[in-house]
C-alpha cells in the first residue's frame, strides 16, 4: 500500500527541519566563544556568561527563550516591555485595516477597469506609474500629512495591498467568458445581477489570487513599516530586540513573523479553493 502525498511531504519537510537544526547546533556550538563577558552584557544577548558559550544562540537557546514567551505573551509592563502577543496583536490590527480599506477600494474599481475598455486604458498609466513605487516611500509623506504614526503605517498597507488586488480584479472581470456574458444578455438580466450572479463568481478565484498576493506584501511592509514608526508592532520589537543586543529575541520575532505570514496565507489559499471550480 502507498503512502499519500501530503503524508510523505510531510515527513520529508520533517527531514529537513531536523537536518536544518542540526546544522544550527553544530555551528553555534563551534563557534568563536565570549570570553571574560560582562555577565549583564551576557543577558542582554541572551546568553550566559561562561567561557566558551557562542554569541549566537543556538536552537536550544532560542527554544528556551520562546518557551518563555509563550507562557506570558499578553504582559504589559510599559513602553518598552510588552509579550510578543500583544506585538503581533498591533500588527495583525494595522494589516487588517489596511488591507480591508484596499479590498473596498479595490474590488468596486477593478470591477469597474474590467468591465470598461475605455477606463482601463484611461487609469492603466496612472496604475503602472503607482504599482512600482516602494511603500515606504510613502511613510514620510504619511508622517507629515497625517502626522500620526500608526494611521500613517495602516496607510502604508493600504496602498501596497492595493495594487494587486486591483489588477487582479479587473484582469479576472476581463476574462470572463463571452458566452456567459452573452447568455445573461439574452436572458435580460439587470447589470447589478449580472456582476454579482455572473462574472463575480467566474472572477472569484483571480480575485482571490490578488487578495493572496497582498496580504503577503502587507505583512511584509508591516513589519518595516514599525521599524521607522517605532511604539508597538512584531516590527518595533524586533528593532528594539537589536537595540537590546538580544539576538535571541531577534530570531525568535523573525519565526514568528513566518509562522504569522504563513497562516494569514492559508486562509487565502483554503478561500480560494473554496470558490475554485474544474474547467
Amino acid at each position: 500500500m502507498t503512502t499519500s502525498l501530503p503524508f510523505r511531504a510531510g515527513l520529508l519537510s520533517l527531514v529537513i527541519l531536523a537536518i536544518f537544526l542540526g546544522a544550527w547546533h553544530i555551528a553555534t556550538a563551534g563557534s568563536t566563544p565570549i570570553a571574560n563577558i560582562d555577565p549583564e552584557y551576557a543577558k542582554l544577548l541572551g546568553q550566559t556568561a561562561t567561557q566558551g558559550k557562542s554569541a549566537m544562540p543556538g536552537p536550544l537557546d532560542v527554544g528556551r527563550a520562546l518557551w518563555t514567551h509563550l507562557r506570558d505573551p499578553f504582559y504589559d509592563r510599559g513602553t518598552n516591555d510588552k509579550g510578543i502577543g500583544v506585538q503581533i496583536a498591533w500588527s495583525v490590527a494595522r494589516v487588517a485595516a489596511g488591507y480591508g480599506l484596499a479590498i473596498l477600494v479595490a474590488l468596486p474599481l477593478g470591477f469597474v477597469i474590467g468591465m470598461s475598455a475605455l477606463i482601463s486604458r484611461a487609469l492603466d498609466p496612472f496604475i503602472q506609474i503607482m504599482k512600482p513605487i516602494s511603500p515606504l516611500a510613502w511613510m514620510p509623506l504619511a508622517l507629515y500629512t497625517i502626522k500620526d504614526s500608526g494611521l500613517s503605517a495602516i496607510f502604508v498597507i493600504f496602498i501596497c495591498s492595493l495594487w494587486p488586488m486591483l489588477i487582479n480584479t479587473a484582469f479576472g472581470v476581463a476574462s470572463v467568458r463571452r458566452e456567459w456574458l452573452n447568455v445573461a444578455r439574452t436572458l435580460e438580466v439587470g447589470p447589478l445581477r449580472k456582476a454579482f450572479t455572473v462574472i463575480l463568481p467566474a472572477a472569484a478565484p483571480t480575485i482571490l489570487t490578488g487578495m493572496r498576493i497582498s496580504i503577503g506584501i502587507a505583512w511584509l511592509v508591516i513589519v518595516a513599516a514599525e521599524m521607522l514608526v517605532g511604539g508597538t508592532g512584531i516590527g518595533y520589537f524586533v528593532w528594539n530586540e537589536w537595540n537590546n543586543l538580544s539576538i535571541t529575541n531577534v530570531i525568535i520575532a523573525i519565526l514568528v513573523i513566518g509562522v504569522v505570514g504563513m497562516a494569514l496565507d492559508l486562509v487565502l489559499s483554503r478561500l480560494t479553493r473554496l470558490v475554485s471550480y474544474p474547467e
